[in-house]
């Protein structure tokens, strides 16, 4: 012990000893801190390697600032993680991840790539609309690449081609059946324009679906002829992780292979939710199902809310057919809700029927919702019985179809991520990624549908899976930005919308520090056959201390997607009231009703 008064000197020899030892007899040893979100994610890295490290904490070692200071003579380096290999010094965190990506860091653990080179430098999981852009856009870098898609059938059988969800049941068929719908209501309006037809129109669901089927094969067909072009490797095969960057690929047949690579993207994307009740994988149908449904479904009851429910209950109820909605609670989830209900009050007048507050639920061993066959056919005829969500009632009817559009589950659960280490939502099957779409395991990436709280749209994961692969393969540091993107549910009467709710924008901002201005509008082209007066609707969600800055965008009216994508790269650009109103509008068209907005929700001013 020193003296009273006196501090004892630390032993630096014996120190710089004890630090040598450390380094030479550790494969990997790392000094770290044991709060330090660089060290931690340093020590995820070997981990994601399989490989063993020592890490010293520093903070809780009685003599780690002393330890650290010999490090600093020994490395030239104060900070932490301090990471050596085989005695060899590598750095701090950025560049150990440096090292790993180049391959040095494998060759210094004895693991390099110069022995087992892998088979490529990227497997896409994947063959949707994001995993194709980055499998292509990779290639078109250098790089070697392999795309596997495979569609497990529904329990009906359906499956489809290459392209994902959007191509084959999502996006494009939705949009063509709605095109469908309103080109029957434009031929209602064409009387009041002076056309005259004596002979009844019917429409004729077979030719459609044929002609749309058509038109996405080619896409499929396209989509092929483009990897083999970039020379991608597709496969037709379900991928499955064995091992660190190693894959099981097993085709149709259940043929399997094996490949490997240096860094994987998940791009799996997601599938209808079914209602875990009797009947509903035996008798009924998804989107999944619908638009490659050879026969009309007839009087179809829609279970759900979603804008998948909405869109696929108007274009059927455009088309002519008998449609009930049942709804658990409230339409369009997620978006603005005073447009959301302004959606639904437009279908039901138009003729869509809306059954509020019942639920499909098993609730201990009562069935609260049950669907029954009557009778089989194309289409059948089923019985559905269902319980009241705030009382005793209990509904029952007979459909020809029941389509079920509750939501979607994420693909991740059956492809082996627990092997790897690779960390999903237990919740809802999602993927938590940093803001690079790097999982906890360095070598995996994903994208798409399946990323945990991010928009579920297809031009996101294009986006993303461009700018991932530039960033891997081409120098670019651009990142996806997942703010201020628009998006159009493709109702009966359209709703386009860019930026926040209004909900989330009181919960943000605060609704003193908000003004929102809106106006209702009525089409020009709907004044002749006389539709609809007070129906379409435009706001707009200001930020008072911000100039004015516009924070939400929201349409409803004909051609709505067309009329948000021009305003949101204004948005994008930091669109004000005062620009708007600066703005010279082109008449007569419905988007110029942003430039003339003077109304204030506050004011309380009649809008009608």
């Amino acid at each position: 012990m020193p003296p009273p008064g006196q501090t004892q000197l630390p032993d630096w020899d014996g120190l710089k000893l004890r630090v040598r030892t450390l380094i030479s007899t550790h494969r990997v040893m790392i000094f770290s801190k044991s709060y330090c979100p660089y060290c931690n994610k340093v020590k995820e890295l070997f981990r994601s390697m399989h490989v063993e490290y020592y890490a010293l904490e520093l903070d809780v070692t009685a003599d780690g600032p002393s330890i650290q200071q010999v490090l600093a003579e020994l490395t030239n380096q104060r900070t932490v993680p301090n990471v050596f290999v085989n005695g060899t010094h590598i750095g701090g965190c950025d560049s150990t991840y440096q090292a790993y990506h180049d391959g040095s860091l494998q060759k210094l653990l004895g693991d390099s790539k110069d022995a087992e080179p892998y088979d490529y430098d990227l497997i896409i999981i994947g063959g949707g609309s994001g995993g194709l852009a980055c499998s292509k856009e990779a290639a078109a870098l250098g790089k070697k690449v392999m795309v596997l898609d495979y569609v497990v059938p529904t329990p009906l059988g359906t499956s489809w081609g290459l392209g994902g969800t959007c191509v084959n049941v999502g996006c494009i068929p939705k949009k063509l059946m709605h095109q469908a719908a309103l080109l029957g209501q434009a031929l209602q309006d064409s009387r009041k324009y002076g056309w005259q037809y004596e002979q009844q129109v019917k429409h004729n669901w077979e030719v459609m679906v044929e002609a749309i089927q058509n038109y996405i094969g080619s896409l499929n067909w396209g989509y092929r002829v483009s990897l083999r072009e970039k020379s991608v490797t597709y496969l037709n095969s379900y991928g499955e992780f064995i091992e660190p960057h190693k894959i099981k690929a097993t085709n149709r047949k259940g043929q399997v292979s094996y490949h490997t690579a240096e860094t994987f993207v998940l791009a799996t994307g997601e599938r209808p939710r079914y209602l875990g009740i009797p009947g509903d994988k035996e008798y009924c149908i998804t989107s999944d199902d619908l638009f490659s449904l050879p026969y009309c479904p007839g009087k179809t009851l829609v279970v759900g809310a979603s804008y998948v429910a909405l869109e696929c209950a108007g274009f059927l109820a455009g088309l002519g057919l008998d449609v009930t909605v049942m709804v658990r609670s409230i339409l369009l989830r997620g978006f603005d809700q005073e447009m959301a209900e302004k959606v639904g009050a437009y279908m039901e007048t138009h003729g869509i029927k809306f059954i509020r507050k019942f639920v499909p639920v098993i609730l201990s061993l009562q069935i609260f919702i049950q669907v029954e066959q009557l009778e089989e056919g194309m289409p059948g005829r089923l019985k559905v019985t269902a319980k009241s969500t705030e009382g005793p009632e209990i509904f029952e009817e007979e459909y020809n179809t029941v389509l079920i559009a509750i939501g979607r589950d994420a693909c991740t659960r059956n492809i082996g991520l627990e092997t790897i280490g690779v960390k999903i939502n237990e919740k809802n099957g999602k993927v938590p990624v940093n803001d690079e779409e790097q999982t906890n395991v360095p070598y995996v990436y994903a994208i798409g549908d399946i990323l945990d709280g991010k928009l579920e749209l297809t031009p996101v994961a294009i986006q993303a899976g461009k700018l991932l692969a530039r960033r891997l393969y081409g120098g670019s540091s651009t990142k996806c930005d997942y703010i201020n993107v628009p998006t159009t549910v493709f109702t009966p009467l359209e709703y386009g919308s860019c930026g926040l709710a209004e909900e989330r924008a009181v919960e943000e901002y605060g609704k003193q520090n908000l003004e929102v201005y809106h106006s209702l509008f009525w089409p020009l082209e709907w004044t002749v056959p006389g539709r609809d007066n007070n129906t379409c609707y435009a706001k707009i969600i200001c930020s008072k201390h911000d100039d004015n800055r516009v924070i939400g965008f929201h349409v409803l009216g004909p051609n709505a997607g067309e009329v948000t994508q021009g305003f949101a790269a204004a948005i994008k650009c930091g669109l004000t009231k005062e620009l708007l109103d600066e703005t010279i509008g082109i008449h007569p068209t419905c988007g110029e009703v942003f430039t003339t907005m003077d109304i204030t929700k506050s004011s309380g001013q009649d809008i009608t």
